[in-house]
């Protein structure tokens, strides 16, 4: 009787390690990058390591690295939200004039009431920018660049009409616990901020790779079609994305108002094109479907990097915008290669 051997083939279905999971993701390489660029600053300069650099570099990267997660989220979803930079000054702002109004009024119905109403009403601003974004996106079918480039303009008009231009200070019996939550240091070390952006990071990450909703974030920014015709209710979580976003952007808008001291008309313009370039460095697709909180964080650091190893070897600061928009490119393509070759 014949027999029959099965032939096998051993170097089907197998991949190397750094070829899954995050180790085969954009923001690998861009980690890559990070430490070497840190080991490199660090022999450049001898203060770059330093405790107090390092502590200025983690608040630095705080301040925009919640809306940048906030973003993320967007951008999976195949949006984008150019109106991050007046939320940031509307929520800040708002809750410096709520601060002051309340002080006016001598309205303290319990202790820390102050602050609890302003924080509240400042987030609250900051979601109904992106209730607005959401509902004019989700359910009017606008193009998310245009709308959000609209709101961009309104949001930013109204704190220059609300403020007439000047700057607001955060006032009141609640004023020292405001700044203590926002500008304070855990152990006269570590910024507070980057706690906030730690807890938001694991939210964040849990929400996305562990819940229903984070399946159907990457399912309408891989196919939105296909996502509706399998039961995801499309228009909601695209709603409820763009109003984290808005929310995120609140609440670092809060953060750095409690760090500067007060609350600028100006404050955060053109922090979008950074945060967005956080988000893409991170590995955040513009096309959707692709990101996650980590990629999002780690590109703000490596935009922080460089930017304080460029102040600390006293180069000219007009070249961070350049050298930033030349990594954006840079990213796009890696990720461009890479997709190619697995593809």
């Amino acid at each position: 009787m014949a027999q029959t051997h099965a032939q096998t083939f051993t170097n089907v279905g197998q991949t190397r390690f750094w070829q899954h999971g995050f180790l085969a993701s954009q923001s690998a390489y861009v980690l890559a990058a990070l430490i070497v660029l840190i080991v490199i600053m660090s022999m450049l300069s001898p203060n770059f390591l330093t405790g107090g650099n390092i502590s200025n570099i983690t608040r630095n990267f705080s301040f925009i690295a919640i809306a940048t997660l906030g973003m993320t989220l967007v951008i999976i979803t195949g949006g984008i939200d150019l109106s991050v930079g007046s939320t940031i000054a509307l929520s800040a702002t708002v809750t410096s004039l709520v601060m002051n109004a309340l002080l006016g009024a001598n309205f303290y119905p319990f202790p820390g009431s102050a602050l609890l109403i302003s924080l509240v009403a400042g987030l609250g601003s900051a979601a109904l920018v992106g209730l607005f974004n959401g509902l004019a996106i989700a359910k009017l079918k606008l193009s998310p660049f245009v709308t959000t480039l609209g709101t961009l303009s309104m949001v930013r008009g109204l704190v220059y009409v609300a403020t007439q231009g000047r700057g607001t200070f955060p006032a009141g019996p609640d004023k020292d616990m405001f700044l203590a939550i926002t500008a304070g240091k855990l152990f006269d070390v570590l910024p507070v901020s980057f706690l906030y952006l730690i807890i938001c990071a694991v939210v964040m990450w849990v929400a996305l790779n562990h819940t229903a909703w984070g399946k159907h974030v990457f399912a309408i920014g891989s196919n939105e079609n296909a996502g509706r015709l399998t039961g995801v209710n499309v228009d909601r979580v695209k709603i409820q994305v763009y109003v984290l976003c808005s929310l995120a952007a609140g609440v670092n808008g809060i953060i750095i108002s409690g760090w500067l001291g007060s609350a600028p008309a100006n404050l955060a313009t053109a922090y979008e094109l950074t945060i967005i370039a956080a988000a893409v460095i991170g590995g955040a697709n513009l096309a959707g479907g692709v990101g996650g909180a980590a990629g999002a964080i780690i590109g703000c650091i490596l935009i922080e990097v460089i930017r304080n190893g460029l102040v600390l070897a006293r180069v000219d600061p007009y070249w961070q915008q350049t050298l930033v928009g030349a990594i954006i490119v840079a990213a796009v393509l890696v990720d461009r290669l890479r997709s190619s070759r697995n593809g």
